[in-house]
């Protein structure tokens, strides 16, 4: 089986001047980012992570980039979820953030660390009430019987903090991905995409290098 004929992509658009890029990859980032919540508002956030466990085997899921910065990416979890597993054995991470609409890709890779509870405290506190309760509730990548388990634990868990604030939970928060190399991928007509990719050189500066698409 293959797609249908009628999916296909016109990739046609300026191609990426090099001369405009940032000398350094967060604030390349930052200047598609603004572009690509403007364009296309729907969760630009929303990337793929990809992490591997000790063995080297893959696993790959959608998250939400939450915080970012000079030092880089920050996404929230529960510790003990299968990519919080992962990056206890093997701290490492790629992020992938598909905006298609304007046919372009961003993608990072580097060690990934736990942030402190501090910081993760700090975003905690700015969910909503659901969100906070969701963290406590789910013992996620888990296997449970029913849906009404989950349900059953969040009845619970509304009882337990019916009162005052909701505190951060020990088992859950957030990682950052320290970049080591980011690629700026842009499309072009007949498959001959603009890629330039950002990695540190010797000295710890950022070098911008264009890579065959």
């Amino acid at each position: 089986m293959r797609p249908p004929d009628y999916i296909r992509e016109d990739f046609s658009r300026e191609p990426l001047d090099p001369t405009l890029l940032a000398s350094e990859p967060m604030a390349q980032f930052e200047s598609w980012f603004s572009q690509a919540c403007t364009i296309d508002p729907q969760a630009p956030n929303a990337l793929s992570l990809a992490t591997a466990s000790s063995a080297g085997r893959p696993s790959v899921r959608t998250v939400l980039l939450k915080l970012y910065d000079e030092s880089g990416f920050i996404f929230f979890t529960n510790y003990g979820s299968r990519k919080g597993r992962d990056l206890s054995e093997n701290p490492f991470g790629s992020m992938l953030f598909p905006w298609t609409r304007q046919g372009r890709q961003v993608i990072a890779n580097g060690p990934v660390t736990r942030i402190s509870s501090t910081e993760s405290l700090k975003y905690f506190l700015s969910r909503s009430r659901g969100s906070q309760l969701g963290a406590w509730t789910s013992a996620q990548s888990s296997v449970i019987s029913a849906r009404s388990v989950l349900e059953s634990k969040l009845y619970e868990m509304k009882n337990k903090f019916s009162n005052g604030e909701i505190p951060l939970p020990s088992f859950w928060g957030g990682y950052r991905l320290k970049p080591e190399t980011v690629e700026f991928w842009q499309g072009q007509a007949d498959r001959m995409h603009d890629r330039f990719l950002y990695s540190r050189d010797t000295s710890g500066h950022w070098q911008v290098e264009r890579l065959a698409p």
